[in-house]
């Protein structure tokens, strides 16, 4: 087994956004630019909504085609703008790669293994990987053929038009000891309507005992931050496959710094084995 790597974070699109200015948060950008380093792979969402943004401050206007060739649109748009942020804000020493990736990438063994020996020489050679689904590129009705034949197949599928999905996948690959998913969230709830039912911490001895717990706690889940995300349910789900590959999880609010979240000091939800 190679050597772990210490995380893998993940960021929504609603973290990387002010809402209320309709722009491009840069304090999200420059915390984690501050503390992203070589060792660490980074998934973010947001081309789309970022791509959204900019088409509308560029041209007064918003797209009003088909619902899915302007989602494609607005990400081969975002995604120039989502990398430059990073680069701007990562420190000037380390590399930054962008990969692109699809659910065919994780499907097929091979590529999924050309996919692993990136990240890892990536971690040798002091450059940080910054992941994303290929928007742009990917076709709803042909990948939705896919993945059936996979299923009737037999074989193991993973979509990762969720980033979510995509960023426990890769935990996974590389033997994260730690995945993080920055939200707009403190992390999961009891009662998402009351604060202080944040659930702090869901871990237990074997993985059926924590398979129980994540399945009580998404009994209580209900809607998502935006149209076309999963929401906590799935979150949990995904939270869950990568547990069961050894990897603590730790869901948590985006404004606060990663290493206030690994290390416990703000409040968020952590899911593992002791």
């Amino acid at each position: 087994m190679d050597e772990q790597f210490e995380l893998v974070g993940k960021i929504g699109s609603m973290a990387l956004i002010r809402r209320e200015d309709q722009d491009v948060d840069y304090n999200i950008f420059s915390r984690l630019g501050a503390e992203l380093k070589p060792g660490m792979i980074w998934v973010t969402s947001g081309a789309t909504e970022i791509g959204r943004l900019d088409y509308m401050k560029r041209t007064g206007m918003e797209l009003t085609g088909d619902p899915e060739q302007d989602k494609t649109d607005y990400a081969a748009q975002g995604q120039a703008i989502l990398m430059q942020n990073y680069r701007q804000f990562i420190r000037p020493e380390y590399g930054v790669r962008q990969v692109l990736v699809e659910h065919t990438h994780f499907n097929d063994p091979e590529k999924a293994e050309h996919i692993r020996q990136l990240l890892l020489r990536a971690a040798k050679q002091r450059a940080i990987p910054i992941v994303n689904y290929n928007d742009p590129v990917s076709d709803v009705e042909n990948r939705k053929m896919e993945l059936a034949a996979r299923r009737e197949a037999g074989g193991e599928v993973h979509e990762c038009v969720d980033n979510d999905e995509t960023a426990s996948v890769i935990a996974g690959l590389v033997h994260a000891r730690l995945l993080v998913i920055m939200t707009s969230t403190e992390g999961i709830y009891q009662d998402s309507r009351d604060p202080s039912t944040l659930v702090r911490e869901v871990m237990a001895s074997s993985v059926e005992e924590l398979e129980q717990k994540v399945a009580k706690l998404q009994e209580n889940c209900i809607g998502a931050s935006r149209a076309g995300a999963n929401g906590a349910r799935a979150k949990l789900a995904y939270a869950m496959e990568a547990v069961r590959r050894g990897t603590t999880v730790i869901i948590g609010h985006a404004r606060h710094r990663l290493s206030d979240l690994t290390q416990g000091r703000v409040p968020c939800t952590r899911i593992g084995l002791v």
